[in-house]
């Protein structure tokens, strides 16, 4: 097995798409640790020691790797999506014009692409408003506050960079699905998973 996998090295295509899911990988991995404009860093570290580990805000963390709890770029991670996807599908049982688009084969499944593509975009808007609130409402706990200066501006460039920060994972799990090795959606969530 082990022969196999060296061997793998030794054919150029292999190697290219397995160097280029690594360089997507680890820029995804970095992403993750650059905080988002406005937003008080060591504040955020006093509001995580504080709540532990444990309830929802844990398990979402898990979901993006650890950058919910950096409140990072990232922090929203591919779960936006994912979820766009899981209601498109549905969507696609009850609208009957979705659920022709379907069965016209390539066009049509490149069009609820486009579709899911929109609705994570709205999904990211409206989860990332929500955070911003919820990190909002925790720091009201401690005496440093996560948001120092929250008025709409600030308000709306942490919304907008959260949003852009998934707009752009859903981008490079397309890219290591087109140049790289296997589905780059499900490989992100693998590594947020280990990470």
């Amino acid at each position: 097995m082990i022969q196999t996998i060296l061997g793998a090295f030794t054919v150029k295509d292999i190697r290219k798409k397995l160097l280029f899911t690594a360089a997507m990988l680890a820029l995804y991995r970095v992403g993750s640790y650059v905080p988002v404009p406005g937003v008080n860093v060591d504040a955020v570290k006093a509001t995580q020691e504080s709540f532990g580990g444990s309830g929802i805000l844990s398990l979402l963390n898990t979901f993006s790797g650890g950058s919910l709890s950096r409140l990072s770029l990232f922090a929203l991670g591919i779960m936006p999506y994912i979820t766009a996807s899981i209601i498109l599908q549905l969507l696609t049982v009850v609208v009957p014009s979705l659920e022709k688009l379907q069965k016209e084969g390539e066009v049509g499944q490149a069009r609820i692409t486009q579709y899911t593509r929109y609705l994570t975009v709205g999904l990211s808007f409206a989860q990332a408003v929500g955070y911003v609130f919820l990190f909002r409402s925790l720091a009201d706990n401690t005496n440093d506050p996560i948001i120092p200066n929250f008025g709409v501006g600030v308000v709306f460039l942490i919304v907008l960079s959260l949003t852009t920060g998934t707009v752009l994972l859903m981008w490079l799990g397309e890219l290591i699905t087109q140049r790289g090795i296997g589905n780059g959606i499900s490989l992100m969530i693998f590594a947020s998973i280990v990470a």
